[in-house]
């Protein structure tokens, strides 16, 4: 699973052609309860959609640019736009069934 920073974002989103962000803090206890069902996705959705994670208290300046104000947040960017986001923490069958909706 790639983390990625601030600093390269944009590049990140725009060389994959689909991109899932976890925007996650290490304090928060929703975000350590769906990061297993994310990893295990991840797997699931190899060769269709990139997984990474982005821990928005050390990298501040991307979830403002976004309005991420709860997490987890995940933000799907397609060709570099954003095309999608869901909120908080979902049991993998619901969390699966809302991204099959998004691709």
């Amino acid at each position: 699973m790639k983390e990625i920073n601030d600093s390269e974002f944009d590049d990140f989103v725009k060389s994959n052609e689909t991109v899932i962000i976890d925007f996650w803090a290490d304090w928060c206890g929703p975000c350590k309860m769906v990061a297993p069902i994310f990893d295990e996705l991840s797997k699931e959705f190899e060769g269709k959609a990139v997984f990474a994670k982005m821990d928005i208290t050390e990298n501040p300046n991307t979830p403002s640019k976004f309005g991420v104000v709860s997490i987890p947040t995940f933000l799907i960017f397609k060709n570099g736009e954003i095309s999608g986001e869901l909120h908080g923490a979902m049991s993998k069958p619901d969390f699966k069934a809302r991204l099959n909706e998004l691709f």
